[in-house]
């Protein structure tokens, strides 16, 4: 028997068209698509049997909007920084209100996404699990003189400060300071009537007060805040790894390579070479990518996980920096030489984890979804 699948996510968004074809591509019916919007607001019906995949609710003005609008008041707009802790507890309510419906199969599990939209948390969880991640400051941060003091009493001098429920590198700062005490904090967030709003260009500030503006500004929502290791580098840049987890596999991998602190590729980053990464790895690759598959199970629940590996100079070893529950979309890109996905885009691969040739169908296109995907 055909399973049908629905997609909770934005209608047109990429994401959902992606995870469709690939879903056609297999024999599958059309998925549906079950709008962010109408369950936030309360007014939807779940089609009967099947599976619930969750997509990313971003992107869509409408549904930030409803979540961090009200806290920003008329001062809101879809570049705001601020409110990402509203966004947050609306997006977990939702989730978990579907988990609560009678008869309603998820593809993720809501906790652990709470779990990955929460740095501090995921953090604490990776370094109880034995994932080797960066030194953490810990704790609530109240502002900035309050991250003075703590990052002081810690000797800790190069730190990422991150919304605890930020995604995309919006409001991460790279802070910096001198040996005369200079100050140095690069990060996408524009200062501007004393708002802070995400920008395409990364920008510098020198003076504490614009620093402390923005970290003061950011800390009602909570902050995560780590060592700043240096990373790994490629054709003179700095480069890390996002390594898409699929049924515990590391099925795909890309470089992202950058001459900022932070490799987003919307940040100007820029995609490199993973043969090249692969031979400067040398005998240490595959623990770099059991690395990423170490700190995915952390999380049983969830199908897929992206997770930014962070190599160390030399490429000899690697620390996670984060682990995203949509961390998927990564367009044209294919799975990994000799892996579970050679020759799947992502989604691909998500869809061939979920469906076998049913023994019982004379067809073998029919297909099934497995018992360990329910």
């Amino acid at each position: 028997m055909t399973v049908q699948l629905t997609v909770l996510g934005n209608p047109g968004h990429r994401r959902v068209t992606l995870f469709a074809a690939a879903a056609r591509a297999a024999g599958l019916p059309e998925p549906a698509v079950l709008p962010w919007l109408d369950v936030l607001r309360g007014r939807y019906r779940l089609p009967e049997g099947g599976l619930l995949r969750i997509e990313s609710p971003g992107e869509e003005p409408e549904v930030d909007r409803l979540l961090r609008g009200p806290v920003l008041g008329p001062g809101y707009a879809p570049t705001r920084v601020e409110g990402t802790a509203a966004w947050y507890a609306g997006i977990m309510a939702a989730l978990r209100g579907l988990a609560a419906r009678p008869g309603v199969r998820l593809l993720g599990d809501p906790e652990e996404i709470a779990v990955m939209f929460d740095k501090r948390r995921a953090h604490a969880l990776l370094a109880g699990a034995g994932v080797p991640v960066p030194r953490a400051l810990g704790g609530e941060v109240a502002g900035w003189e309050h991250l003075r003091e703590r990052l002081a009493a810690a000797g800790l001098r190069r730190v990422f400060v991150k919304p605890a429920h930020g995604s995309s590198a919006s409001g991460v700062m790279a802070l910096e300071f001198g040996p005369r005490g200079q100050l140095l904090a690069t990060t996408s967030v524009e200062l501007a009537d004393g708002r802070l709003h995400n920008s395409l260009r990364v920008r510098r500030y020198r003076s504490e007060r614009e620093v402390a503006a923005i970290v003061d500004g950011l800390a009602p929502d909570g902050l995560h805040v780590e060592q700043w290791i240096p990373k790994a580098s490629q054709s003179g840049r700095s480069a890390d790894l996002r390594v898409v987890v699929v049924a515990g596999r590391a099925t795909h991998a890309v470089v992202r390579t950058s001459g900022q602190p932070m490799t987003n590729l919307h940040l100007g980053g820029a995609r490199g070479s993973i043969e090249q990464a692969r031979e400067a790895a040398g005998p240490a690759w595959p623990a770099l990518v059991e690395t990423a598959e170490q700190a995915a199970a952390c999380f049983p629940g969830s199908p897929m996980v992206g997770v930014d590996v962070l190599p160390t100079a030399g490429w000899r070893r690697a620390l996670v920096g984060e682990v995203n529950a949509f961390g998927d979309l990564l367009p044209d890109l294919t799975g990994l030489p000799g892996g579970p996905a050679e020759g799947l885009d992502t989604y691909g691969a998500q869809v061939a984890a979920l469906t076998v040739p049913s023994p019982s169908s004379p067809s073998a296109t029919d297909h099934q979804i497995t018992e360990s995907a329910r």
